[in-house]
């Protein structure tokens, strides 16, 4: 199998660095550069954050570039509650030697694209702010995009609000217009996320694994999330953004479907990923209401035993 291309943009995370360590892990995967924003923690967090866990995986010297601090119009609010105040639950590793290149993200990201011989795919697993930013600022560059799979949104519950997942209502705006650039794109939505998980004696086992990659997932894994208001905890074992990476090389374990959708931007639903999941035209057709919607290949079912072993499976933890 030919490598699929990628540049990474994320928010390094809790399952940002699960995604990342799957990702240069994988034999079918080449990461050009990784772009970074604030989303689950401050900018200069996930910057750093990134760059321990490529030590982690003593990945190849791939360009890590930082963006956009805030979303195109609300303030940044991050996601401590869940990743902790550092961004990587309890996990503590060492500062890295390496260094952010010294260009923004969407530099980073034009520049990669321009150079490669063959179209690129983008994994968006954070607010889309940096490529919502790079394809106003460079159109033309659309061409060289492959398809866009994002994690984020939903085609039923949202977690961040009652009907929006937290990537696309940080920055809605930003969402749109990656919805609205032409270039194919897919929806690693909550219908899928929530249900790709490692089971909790597999995850505590980790914990005292011979690897530091192992110790690291573990920990990762492990990472213990506010069940409600009453501030209890439990744990999820969710492999989150890291299924969306795991789906470029399989595929097969998920099941989508190309459907209308499309960003609400106010009121109570600001943030919601709407998609038409109708089987034929309804009133606002008929009579002529009915606005133009883009259109995105969205994941709506997984075979979440599949993905998570592939998962274990790529790190040698399996």
């Amino acid at each position: 199998m030919t490598t699929i291309p990628v540049i990474l943009d994320v928010d390094t995370g809790v399952d940002d660095a699960l995604a990342i360590l799957f990702a240069v892990a994988h034999p079918d995967i080449e990461v050009l550069g990784i772009s970074c924003v604030a989303g689950n923690a401050s900018l200069e967090r996930v910057v750093d954050n990134t760059l321990r866990i490529l030590d982690t995986i003593d990945a190849p010297d791939i360009p890590v570039a930082a963006g956009a601090r805030r979303p195109l119009i609300e303030p940044a609010r991050d996601a401590s509650h869940v990743h902790g105040e550092g961004g990587l639950g309890t996990l503590r590793l060492p500062p890295s030697e390496r260094t952010a290149v010294p260009v923004s993200s969407v530099e980073l990201m034009h520049s990669l694209l321009q150079d490669s011989a063959r179209p690129v795919t983008l994994v968006a697993l954070a607010p889309q702010t940096n490529l919502a930013l790079l394809l106003r600022q460079y159109p033309d560059i659309a061409s060289k995009i492959e398809r866009i799979v994002f994690m984020g949104g939903s085609a039923s519950v949202g977690n961040a609000t009652a009907v929006a997942e937290f990537n696309v209502w940080h920055d809605p705006e930003a969402a749109a217009i990656v919805l609205d650039s032409g270039v194919p794109t897919y929806m690693y939505g909550l219908d899928v996320f929530n249900r790709v998980a490692v089971d909790e004696a597999t995850a505590t086992a980790l914990l005292s694994h011979e690897t530091l990659v192992g110790r690291t997932v573990g920990s990762l894994l492990t990472n213990r999330v506010f069940a409600g208001t009453d501030a209890e905890t439990h744990h999820s074992g969710l492999i989150g953004d890291a299924g969306a990476v795991c789906a470029l090389v399989d595929p097969g374990a998920l099941y989508t479907e190309i459907r209308p959708v499309r960003v609400e931007l106010a009121g109570y639903g600001r943030g919601q990923t709407l998609v038409d999941m109708r089987s034929r035209p309804g009133e606002d057709a008929m009579h002529g209401t009915a606005d133009v919607w883009e259109t995105a290949e969205i994941a709506l079912d997984v075979d979440a035993s599949r993905l998570a072993t592939l998962f274990l499976d790529t790190l040698g933890l399996a």
